[in-house]
């Protein structure tokens, strides 16, 4: 490494020619006069070019000195030999010097060169995950949009504009506070459009001064924020995952220090919403409020029944009944082919699904590998599909050449695919004309579940037949049914033993009393023939 040199100039000119007087102006013999600056020959770059670290303005010899040795510093990083090692450092000093910018730290520049980091990288939080998710070939196209929405939802518009190498935990913190904190107002919103929407349900037509304040409350509705959703606690650990996913793949590329601050953010706890039955205080409470008692709501087996009687000639009845019975998922049902179908094993193979991205729909494999299963189908259930597949024939000879032969059991008049957002739209249209309490179409999966355990179904054959990997999830989704079924086993359970439920009576001890501490009456039944107390004392 060569030395560098500390030169003093000033600014002053040649009154005859107008050139720079540099180290010859006569001023400069006085200390005050001028300024200091540094120079450094750094090592050639990769074309051979020739490179200077150059600085000045400095207002004392000390302060360019301290300027100088901090430069060497950086330059002695890398051994002597190590030709790659010293080109990268030169190439962060002459950044320096283009960009006006101070010197790095020597300790994090020492660590980073240590564990292999880029020296020169600028990338920004935003710039990584828009790289990194783009380099996610082997995502399925639903694992890809819910990366796609957290990056573009929350981490980018909170996150996108740090440093890479600059983001700390504090700062992702941060953005789950903001989160929160809307989530408080996207709340108070919702709660005052819904106010004001049942009032306007509320308020009859009849009359000028009922027509003037309907005219209003509808001016207010279009002046106030849509619906929304707030991001809940049970979403926010997903956001969280998918920026540790994607710091842990700048670390493994040495991008980053190997530090994830990802990994160490605490979220508010939250929990995964329970099935709730349907009960009649629960309708109650809803008809008064308009508010479901919780996300996930299961209809009785009466309420089930009345669903099923209310949509016997829709064409899609077997899609219901296949959901409410065997727990398929929206997607499976919408996707199995006629080829799954055995007639005379009485089964049903789910080996495909329509998977919904956006609003375009497209064919996909099962959830996960427990997806891929085979499902028991009872005598009803397996005539109903023949006599199904009797009526989709008949669709086809009066489609004609317009018939789309995709294969699918459930379908369109014409053979075409069906759209799962649609069937779940005439699911929530088809449930208000029965007069139901409402139930989202996954809940018609949880219907199965809940009538298969009411049945006494092991929950093993419960979890396989619902395609869940463990029964570990099945119990916890549906622990509050169990708990329901559990207390139901145990009336059961005492209504096998026959006895008369007479109040217990309490004998006194009549003995007389000894040294010892008086015993306490004891509790026992009256046994016939008996004398009362007042008897044996008479």
């Amino acid at each position: 490494m060569k030395n560098g040199t500390i030169t003093r100039r000033c600014r002053c000119t040649d009154p005859e020619t107008g050139k720079d007087l540099g180290a010859s102006c006569p001023k400069l013999q006085s200390r005050r006069h001028g300024t200091y600056g540094v120079f450094q020959e750094l090592d050639p770059a990769q074309d051979g070019r020739r490179r200077r670290f150059r600085r000045g303005g400095f207002e004392t010899s000390a302060k360019a000195k301290e300027e100088l040795d901090k430069v060497r510093a950086l330059m002695a990083i890398p051994e002597e030999d190590d030709a790659w090692g010293r080109t990268q450092i030169s190439d962060l000093l002459e950044n320096c010097v283009k960009d006006k910018s101070p010197l790095p730290d020597y300790d994090e520049t020492r660590r980073r060169f240590q564990t292999g980091q880029a020296l020169n990288s600028k990338v920004t939080v935003g710039e990584w995950l828009d790289a990194w998710l783009a380099g996610r070939k082997r995502l399925r196209r639903g694992g890809a949009a819910r990366y796609e929405c957290d990056i573009r939802i929350h981490l980018k518009p909170h996150l996108g504009h740090l440093r890479l190498d600059k983001l700390r935990v504090h700062h992702i913190d941060t953005m789950f506070d903001a989160i929160n904190e809307r989530n408080i107002e996207i709340q108070e919103q919702n709660a005052q459009r819904r106010a004001v929407a049942n009032e306007l349900k509320a308020t009859p037509n009849k009359g000028a001064e009922n027509r003037a304040r309907r005219k209003w409350l509808r001016a207010q509705l279009e002046a106030m924020p849509p619906f929304r959703r707030i991001t809940g606690l049970n979403t926010q650990p997903h956001i969280r995952d998918t920026l540790r996913a994607a710091l842990n793949v700048a670390i493994a590329q040495q991008v980053m220090p190997a530090f994830n601050p990802a990994a160490h953010v605490e979220l508010l706890p939250g929990t995964k919403p329970k099935a709730l039955i349907w009960t009649d205080e629960r309708i109650a409470r809803w008809e008064e409020t308009g508010e479901k008692p919780s996300p996930v709501m299961v209809w009785t087996p009466e309420q089930a029944g009345t669903f099923l009687d209310f949509v016997a000639q829709d064409r899609l009845y077997m899609l219901w009944r296949i959901i409410a019975f065997r727990g398929t998922r929206r997607g499976e049902a919408c996707g199995v082919r006629w080829e799954d179908h055995s007639a005379k094993a009485r089964s049903l193979a789910i080996a495909t699904q329509l998977v919904q991205d956006g609003w375009d729909v497209h064919e996909g494999a099962p959830k996960t590998d427990s997806g891929f299963r085979l499902i028991a189908l009872d005598d009803e259930t397996n005539n109903g599909l023949l006599a199904h597949k009797a009526r989709q024939q008949r669709e086809r000879e009066e489609w004609g050449e317009g018939w789309q032969d995709t294969g699918r059991i459930f379908t369109q008049e014409d053979g075409s695919l069906l759209h799962p957002g649609k069937v779940s739209d005439l699911f929530e249209r088809l449930t208000e004309a029965a007069g139901l309490p409402p139930i989202r179409l996954h809940d018609l999966r949880h219907v199965a579940a809940t009538l298969m355990l009411a049945a006494g179904v092991d929950i093993k054959v419960v979890s396989e037949t619902l395609g869940h990997s463990d029964t570990r999830i099945t119990r916890d989704i549906y622990q509050s049914v169990l708990d329901d079924l559990a207390r139901d086993a145990a009336e059961k359970v005492v209504q096998l033993v026959p006895h008369a439920r007479r109040p217990l009576a309490a004998v006194p001890d009549d003995e007389p009393k000894s040294k010892t501490a008086p015993r306490r009456p004891r509790m026992v039944p009256p046994r016939k023939g008996d004398a009362s107390p007042q008897d044996r004392s008479a």
